[in-house]
């Protein structure tokens, strides 16, 4: 009979859930021999407590012989365990998981993965799929308290994956790498360009709105009209906008809450700003509105030229774009000129955040104002960024006593 992936009030149906065409839900499973069983329910709420029975008999199962756990199976263990997980970051831990992880070592028993197996698999995946340290660092992510689980449930003794990351750091000399902030120049000089350049000047409204708040790029693509209050120059973040992989594999919209609730805050709208958003406005009262809608909230201020809500993706790309075309014409000008070019480095849509937190950790002294408005959640990040930047003043300080002070 045919299935559907939603039922007919709307609700997005599990993996291993479906639909009939006769009425009735259904979930299919596998035994540990490999083998489907299916069960039936006239309601969905009746159908998730038979899911639950059939998980908890088969946690029982598979503690009664521990030497037959698989990864696989320890990793089910670690994602029913995890209720509190949104559900883009779900997706994720199955991405990652189905797509790095489970084709090597997924089958094998969980007793039977030692310290060099995960060096060793670590080490291919740099090797034969040129994985980055970051990348590494998220596999690693999964793994470790998938590892950790098994150990503390009595299936394993010690957590193969335990300084395995420390020693491929040091082995490759893999520091993490910063995320820089734009200089003074650079800032002036990136803006400048976009304002002055017709192809790329309809970029300006975004990003200014991007260095005059430092919010996250999913606070800022998903930002609403709504969300901003031009009487008494205030600007709500209160929720994120995020473009993932689900799991049919499809990549969609989604509306998420802040990533903690620090995320949730107000931002005073610099004059500049308010400027920008009032005259992208103005222009959309004539050209039109964005008409989309994502998980029930509309009225989103950028779109792109097909009137759908910016990709992030797409936004980096332009960033890229953009810095490729100044840094060309910039050179070509200094060459003409007879000078330095002032060129611009390579970064990112969230550089735009690092730097606003840096040009206010510069003229801002309490901690606490710029915790609160970079939504950070852990006053460290913040002490951080305000330590590089003050350093970086108190240089620039010193310069300017050389020859003017008598010290010998």
């Amino acid at each position: 009979m045919a299935t559907s992936r939603k039922d007919p009030k709307g609700r997005k149906l599990k993996e291993g859930e479906s639909y009939r065409s006769d009425g009735r839900y259904q979930y299919r499973y596998k035994m540990e021999c490999g083998k489907k069983h299916f069960v039936y329910a006239a309601t969905l709420e009746q159908l998730r407590k038979k899911e639950d029975e059939i998980k908890n008999t088969q946690r029982n199962d598979i503690k009664i012989n521990a030497s037959n756990i698989t990864l696989d199976d320890m990793f089910e263990l670690y994602m029913s365990g995890k209720g509190e997980l949104k559900q883009s970051s779900r997706t994720n831990y199955r991405y990652m998981y189905n797509n790095c992880i489970k084709e090597e070592l997924g089958e094998r028993k969980i007793t039977a993965i030692k310290y060099s197996d995960i060096r060793s698999f670590y080490s291919s995946l740099m090797r034969e799929r040129k994985f980055k340290p970051n990348t590494l660092e998220s596999v690693n992510s999964i793994l470790h308290p998938v590892f950790t689980l098994a150990m503390r449930d009595g299936y394993i003794r010690v957590n193969p994956t335990d300084g395995v990351m420390s020693e491929i750091k040091k082995s490759h000399g893999w520091e993490k790498s910063k995320r820089h902030a734009l200089t003074i120049e650079e800032q002036q000089a990136f803006i400048d360009y976009v304002s002055q350049t017709r192809k790329y000047n309809r970029w300006l409204t975004l990003f200014t709105v991007f260095l005059g708040t430092g919010c996250r790029v999913g606070e800022i693509v998903g930002l609403r009209w709504e969300d901003c209050d031009f009487d008494n120059n205030i600007i709500s973040i209160n929720h994120n906008l995020i473009y993932r992989q689900q799991d049919d594999g499809k990549c969609e919209f989604h509306i998420t809450t802040p990533k903690t609730s620090a995320g949730i805050r107000s931002i005073p709208m610099l004059k500049e700003v308010k400027k920008a958003l009032l005259r992208e406005k103005k222009k959309q009262f004539t050209e039109g509105l964005n008409q989309v809608e994502i998980d029930g909230y509309s009225g989103f201020i950028f779109m792109n030229r097909a009137g759908n809500v910016h990709n992030p993706l797409t936004v980096n790309r332009a960033i890229k774009n953009i810095i490729n075309a100044y840094n060309k014409e910039e050179n070509l000008n200094a060459q003409k000129e007879k000078r330095k070019p002032l060129e611009i480095r390579d970064f990112s849509v969230h550089n735009f955040r690092h730097t606003f937190c840096t040009r206010f950790c510069e003229n801002e002294t309490n901690l606490k104002i710029i915790q609160e408005i970079m939504g950070h959640s852990n006053i460290g990040i913040t002490m951080d960024v305000y330590a590089e930047a003050t350093n970086s003043k108190k240089q620039e300080a010193f310069s300017q006593l050389e020859g003017k002070i008598k010290i010998c």
